[in-house]
């Protein structure tokens, strides 16, 4: 576990893990009234969380399976990336990909977030890849069974 200097700027308690094996945090919206997000819509909604993640790490911003599942809300960039070095607030692009309007509340949970250390790389330009029982076999390449 590491330590992640937040600034909580919202009326909310800080994000926290439903459970011991959690991976997300879930965000919650913070908005002066509730907004409609009306079929095929998308707007930033504001969590009033600021953090200054370390080196080697980023925050993702992932749909919650609920808001998906029953109402067809999700985050539209998904997983969108928070950088080590942004400082901003952190926003999440909710969509509403259902027929129907749909509100979202204040202190609604909105998103997960799931922070992960990544890897840099350094290129290295070669003429040929090794050979895999793959190969370049792509999208569907795997069958459906």
């Amino acid at each position: 576990m590491i330590q992640l200097p937040v600034i909580n700027d919202s009326p909310y308690d800080l994000p926290a893990y439903a459970t011991v094996s959690s991976a997300g945090l879930d965000l919650k919206a913070v908005l002066d009234q509730p907004i409609s997000l009306q079929p095929l819509e998308r707007k930033i909604i504001g969590t009033g969380l600021k953090i200054a993640l370390p080196e080697g790490h980023e925050a993702q911003v992932r749909p919650r399976s609920g808001l998906a599942a029953k109402y067809g809300i999700t985050v539209l960039n998904a997983p969108g990336t928070i950088d080590a070095d942004y400082r901003g607030e952190i926003g999440v692009i909710l969509v509403n990909l259902s027929n129907e309007a749909v509100e979202i509340a204040p202190g609604e949970r909105i998103a997960q977030l799931v922070v992960a250390q990544y890897t840099q790389v350094d290129w290295e330009l070669v003429s040929t890849l090794d050979t895999t029982a793959r190969g370049e076999g792509g999208f569907g390449s795997t069958g459906k069974k």
